[in-house]
């Protein structure tokens, strides 16, 4: 009976002996299974990698990086984003008569009552002497309309826009895009109020073309040019203003009596050219660019002919402060995030 169980003894030995080889070639097995596996996985994630659709869904790389050169504005990045400078502009001019009961009546109202004020008291009191010397040769409350409303876009603007980017301090800190539009909606704005009071001095035109005998001629049609000059000098001095604002915030208290000045030293509004060529200082007066687009656009309105002597160097000094407002602007626009 031993002997019997001996070799079944010796069989199981044998075969507890072989068991190792045994698990050494499952374990061979299985590993080669793994690398199989793992090989086919790679063929998958290659073969994904390389499937459109998973090419469709990458997201563009998008490279935000501050202006460099001499380029003043980039005109193709503005026209990228021609859409948000209508909303910005829109918003502006509907934040502005929001909750207000006359509305839009307000751009009408101001040159109104500044009118008045310089017909009834200014030219009573210093220019009545003018009106007997027919220094004036069309009434004083179209002459002085006449100059006040070119001045009012100016100035509302140049005031507006320079206050831009500190008033839109959470649009500038949390996304990206050309700064510069925040000033040129504030221009904008300020030039649908101009078209709003044009309105107005419609309105008088026709009175004292009809009861007063005022004419006018084919020279209003170069309106255009003098305002176009306004537009770039209000542009210019407003985005100077509104970087210098961010870092300085004393523009702001200085700026609104800046404007008061500038428009007594902007005697074209209110003064005729007869008494103004007298002066010593007529050479000089066009340097100050509002002076030389109010004095056109009276003429233009008028008829008459236009002077291209201050035209052309207001136009020049306009130019040139657009040149360096829209430079100084972008060479600081990339701290307006972190100063401001």
């Amino acid at each position: 009976m031993n002997q019997l169980d001996e070799p079944t003894t010796k069989e199981s030995g044998k075969l507890r002996l072989e068991s190792p080889e045994c698990s050494d070639l499952a374990l061979n097995s299985s590993f080669s299974a793994l690398d199989s596996q793992a090989e086919s996985g790679e063929s998958r994630v290659e073969s994904s990698e390389q499937s459109p659709l998973s090419s469709d869904l990458e997201l563009p790389l998008t490279r935000i990086k501050p202006a460099s050169g001499w380029q003043v504005i980039d005109f193709r990045e503005l026209w990228r984003f021609r859409e948000l400078l209508y909303f910005l502009t829109w918003r502006d001019v509907k934040v502005r008569y929001k909750q207000t009961a006359l509305g839009a009546a307000w751009a009408i109202l101001q040159p109104l009552c500044m009118m008045i004020v310089f017909s009834m008291f200014f030219f009573s009191m210093f220019l009545g002497r003018l009106a007997k010397s027919d220094a004036i040769d069309i009434p004083y409350p179209l002459f002085v309309l006449a100059g006040l409303l070119p001045w009012t876009f100016f100035g509302n603007s140049v005031s507006n826009s320079g206050q831009s980017v500190v008033v839109n301090e959470r649009l500038v800190t949390k996304i990206y895009f050309p700064r510069i539009i925040i000033p040129l909606a504030a221009v904008g704005a300020g030039l649908v109020d101009f078209v709003i009071a044009l309105g107005l001095l419609a309105v008088m035109m026709v009175y004292y073309m009809v009861f007063r005998d005022v004419k006018t001629g084919w020279m209003i049609l170069l309106l255009p040019i003098p305002m176009l000059g306004m537009l770039v000098a209000a542009l210019g001095t407003g985005s100077l203003l509104a970087a210098l604002t961010v870092a300085y915030r004393d523009f702001r208290h200085a700026v609104p009596f800046v404007m008061q000045v500038w428009m007594f030293g902007t005697p074209s509004i209110y003064m005729p050219m007869s008494t103004l060529a007298e002066s010593r200082w007529a050479a000089w007066l066009p340097i100050n660019p509002a002076f030389g687009f109010v004095q056109n656009f009276r003429l233009a309105l008028l008829g008459q002919p236009l002077d291209w002597y201050s035209l052309a160097v207001s136009g020049a000094v306009s130019i040139v402060l657009l040149f360096l407002g829209c430079l100084y602007f972008r060479r600081v626009e990339h701290q307006f995030a972190d100063i401001i």
